[in-house]
């Protein structure tokens, strides 16, 4: 497992969910939600903003795709996000399989007692901090890099 922190990034149409890790790659945490702007520039400078004291090794954007694995809207919302990331920073992105994140941090919120109104506020944080713990896992049993980088995607 290779040192240094990470980013998690979950895309949503109000707002964007970031999660955290240590610099060991062991334990994921809710970082913050970014209001989505007018224009998604102005969103990536403050996503840029949260994270400009932290020393990321690699940013993982959920990649939300169908069931089936085909894109939708979503995807080619969080697609957009990813790139203009992607050229706003020296970090290599990934984009990571998000299916059911949003479905796992719902039902995690709801067995923690938050009714849909209260998580609202911090479902694209907890459904970020499940896309890191994901990608973590994937890191720590294949040796691998999670995901695929943004430049190799072809959709």
């Amino acid at each position: 497992m290779r040192s240094g922190r990470r980013l998690a990034v979950d895309v949503g149409k109000v707002r964007v969910g970031l999660a955290i890790s240590d610099f060991h790659g062991i334990l994921a945490s809710p970082l913050q939600n970014v209001a989505r702007q007018a224009h998604d520039s102005e969103t990536i400078k403050l996503i840029q903003q949260a994270i400009s004291d932290a020393e990321i090794i690699e940013i993982y954007v959920g990649l939300p795709v169908s069931m089936a694995g085909k894109a939708t809207a979503s995807t080619d919302d969080a697609l957009a996000i990813a790139e203009l990331l992607a050229q706003s920073v020296s970090i290599p992105v990934r984009l990571v399989d998000e299916r059911l994140t949003t479905v796992s941090a719902s039902a995690a919120l709801r067995s923690s007692g938050k009714n849909s109104k209260d998580g609202r506020k911090i479902i694209d944080q907890v459904a970020a901090t499940t896309i890191l713990e994901q990608a973590l896992a994937i890191e720590k049993h294949s040796g691998r890099q999670p995901g695929i980088e943004i430049g190799d995607l072809d959709v």
